[in-house]
């Protein structure tokens, strides 16, 4: 049984966040890399731009950032140069300044220092499904792929637990912010100055920031220099500190983009188990399986849709010319079903390798801080579930994200039979 029909007609509107709330758009992205890889879109509320759909193109592009640059917003929507600035993280930092703040995160966040967060999340996820999967029926993506990561969050940055629901509801105004489901201030239904310079224009950002600022004063009263956020206040190689504006968008990235990524992949995988009952049983069977599932399952979720490039210079490909000034988007679901690279793509196969999925931005500088964590806090997760049950199926109508950013299933009620 297949996991997801597209059911669009091929010609989807890509700028409208309605688009998506049936799940991607996945045949007007077929017709895209068939057809017209290097489309270009008019768009009513801003500056058209050009759609990026095969795997090869993106690749190739995305390792270019002498010509397509992240400095003028990662997102569809037009910034000023003064909204660029105050919302900027160093996901909008080109190389080699991107670089600078890497260097002061990747200790924290290398394969290693990870994995010592095994018994950790070993835990959560024992305590998580022990709670939740006696109850029999109940909503996968809030009982389980919603909580993990944000209880893994306050482990990190060192947040007291009971903070933690305020801080996710937080971090989802922030990057949902176009789904009424989520917050109050939805960017395209409500037009306003007040929040251009916040984090993804959202009055949530500056409430985080209050946050963090209160949470950092205490942990300096209190001498405590753990977690990551004290480690990106210290200064740099060169001597440099992070400015007021560069940290707020930091933790407001960091508690958005680092929460919402784990949770829609581990939901994905969740939905897929529901669908294909063979992946029950292969998990259950373990072994290598555990090399390659996290990959197959982060693919299928892609849980950031695209990410924005803005050119340099002109390009050429395929024939037609992008010139200086032009929004490019990078459609990593596109991407990550593209058939030339995939075989079968619109199945599971937890065994698939290599898998060169782009979700984690792989190919280019921007490559995810947060890989070997999600990785990681997908494959205890299934391995933890695949133990004790004996059958998942739907339990009502799943529900996705309204939003043409980041994919996910918001909704995803689910039955279990435990062994």
């Amino acid at each position: 049984m297949t996991i997801w029909t597209p059911n669009d007609n091929g010609y989807a509107d890509l700028t409208s966040h309605d688009t998506f709330v049936a799940g991607a758009p996945h045949n007007t992205f077929k017709r895209l890399r068939d057809e017209d890889p290097i489309h270009w879109t008019d768009w009513a509320n801003g500056k058209g731009f050009w759609s990026i759909t095969r795997h090869a193109d993106i690749m190739e592009m995305n390792r270019n950032t002498a010509v397509f640059s992240s400095e003028h917003g990662i997102r569809m929507e037009d910034q000023s140069p003064e909204e660029v600035i105050a919302r900027r993280t160093f996901q909008e930092i080109d190389p080699p300044e991107h670089m600078k703040t890497r260097i002061k995160l990747a200790k924290a966040f290398s394969k290693g220092v990870i994995e010592g967060f095994n018994s950790d999340i070993r835990e959560l996820c024992v305590n998580i499904l022990d709670d939740v999967l006696p109850e029999g029926e109940f909503d996968a993506t809030k009982r389980i792929a919603r909580v993990l990561p944000m209880l893994m969050l306050g482990r990190i940055i060192g947040t007291p637990e009971e903070d933690l629901p305020w801080l996710v509801q937080k971090g989802d105004e922030l990057i949902a912010n176009t789904d009424p489901d989520f917050t109050d201030h939805v960017l395209d239904k409500i037009t306003t100055d007040e929040f251009r310079m916040m984090p993804f224009n959202s009055p949530a950002g500056a409430e985080l920031f209050a946050y963090a600022k209160e949470m950092l004063e205490r942990k300096k009263r209190e001498g405590d220099t753990s977690g990551v956020l004290h480690m990106i206040l210290q200064p740099g190689p060169d001597g440099e500190v992070i400015s007021e504006t560069e940290f707020r968008n930091f933790f407001c990235l960091l508690v958005a983009a680092g929460n919402d990524t784990t949770r829609y992949s581990i939901a994905a995988g969740i939905q897929a188990l529901c669908h294909q009952p063979e992946l029950l049983a292969q998990m259950q069977a373990g072994g290598d399986i555990w090399e390659t599932a996290p990959d197959e399952i982060i693919r299928w979720a892609t849980p950031a849709l695209y990410f924005r490039r803005t050119a340099l210079s002109d390009y050429e490909i395929h024939g037609k010319t992008i010139k200086a000034g032009d929004k490019v988007l990078y459609w990593f679901m596109s991407a990550n079903r593209d058939e030339t690279v995939f075989d079968d793509p619109f199945r599971v196969n937890l065994f698939r390798t290599p898998n060169k999925h782009l979700s984690f931005g792989q190919g280019g500088p921007h490559l995810c801080l947060g890989m070997w964590l999600a990785r990681l806090e997908v494959r205890v997760l299934f391995q933890e579930l695949s133990k004790r049950i004996r059958h998942i199926e739907a339990a009502g109508p799943q529900q996705f994200l309204r939003s043409n950013f980041v994919g996910g299933l918001k909704s995803l009620p689910v039955r279990v039979t435990l062994n």
